[in-house]
């Protein structure tokens, strides 16, 4: 009777170690809207406890918060800009940190006008107003495009605004156009009734810059420790990323379980515009999602360099590492 008891024990806790679930915290770079939908059909479909992972999203407030998270050790995975990695390598005593997974291969960087304000190229931009909030991700590369474009930012003039009040300040004429996430600012224009043939987006990708944007980025040494964990992330998050790609409905769904006072046809037009203009671009189709090309990551460090003034320039080896990747044929687009 003992030995019975004995050996359930033990298949008991056998089972108990085979279930078990590693907690993990990932941290966003933004709110809980359209763009993050995909980690959230991650999660609803079971693909991270399929990889053995408890996984706890949380909200962000701008990519340097997200690698300042990932740095201290708090949040095991963030979703952060790789261009703000770059600069945050160029200090040989920060944090390993490397991103294992692209997410947005075209970055969303973007000059937002009205067309009121007479804004429509690069060059308008002279002798106009540019509201930039000095943490935004794409007016960190204001000094690239600037070249890139032959602005003469002299004539510019940079009005430091708030992310709440960017939009609002340029509805209300106060600044002439302003930087931002091209799909954040557009649907918040949207949002305050500006019709769509009055907004006027200029990617920065679009303009000259060859810079990748967000991605998933880990601390070196956690993922030399737990290399199975690592590849296990990103393999459940790019599984969220395709399903989502041909069920957006649905993905918009997963988000409106986490942010019920949102307005979901707003949030599927951002999901949309991320999808097609930063996620799924022609690159990615033509050579699979996740990876990079590591010349252009190179030109693009190299670009980084326009406007801030390297003192140990990381290489593009430092900033992504491709070995936590599945294979290609899991990650190729079937067109």
């Amino acid at each position: 009777m003992k030995m019975k008891f004995l050996l359930a024990a033990l298949a008991l806790g056998a089972a108990t170690v085979a279930h078990a679930q590693t907690p993990i915290k990932f941290a966003l770079d933004w709110r809980f809207e359209g763009p993050a939908a995909p980690f959230f059909v991650a999660l609803d479909k079971g693909y991270y406890k399929a990889e053995g992972l408890d996984v706890t999203i949380d909200t962000g407030n701008g990519s340097t918060e997200a690698i300042n998270r990932a740095a201290s050790g708090a949040y095991q995975f963030v979703f952060g800009d790789i261009n703000t990695l770059v600069r945050f390598r160029d200090n040989p005593t920060s944090k390993k940190l490397t991103m294992v997974t692209m997410i947005y291969n075209a970055p969303p960087f973007a000059i937002i006008s009205l067309k009121k304000g007479g804004v429509s190229k690069p060059k308008d931009l002279e002798g106009k107003t540019l509201g930039a909030p000095a943490a935004d991700g794409a007016y960190a590369q204001w000094p690239a495009f600037v070249k890139k474009n032959g602005i003469d930012a002299s004539k510019v003039k940079i009005e430091n605004v708030g992310f709440p009040v960017r939009e609002p300040m340029l509805v209300e004429g106060k600044v002439d156009a302003i930087t931002g996430f091209s799909f954040s600012s557009y649907m918040n224009l949207r949002g305050r009734g500006i019709a769509q043939d009055d907004i006027n987006v200029m990617l920065m990708r679009n303009l000259g810059l060859e810079l990748y944007g967000n991605g998933i980025i880990v601390d070196s040494e956690y993922a030399a420790k737990n290399p199975k964990i690592v590849q296990g992330f990103v393999r459940a998050t790019i599984r969220g990323f395709m399903d989502t790609m041909g069920d957006q409905k649905g993905a918009i769904a997963s988000l409106m379980k986490r942010n019920n006072i949102l307005n979901d046809g707003q949030e599927f037009v951002r999901l949309k515009m991320a999808l097609d203009q930063n996620v799924f671009t022609p690159e990615v189709l033509a050579n699979g999602f996740g990876g990079v090309d590591a010349k252009r990551l190179t030109r693009s460090i190299d670009q980084i360099g326009e406007g801030f003034k390297f003192t140990n320039k990381p290489k593009a080896d430092d900033i992504f590492n491709a070995a936590y990747l599945p294979p290609k044929a899991e990650r190729t687009i079937k067109q």
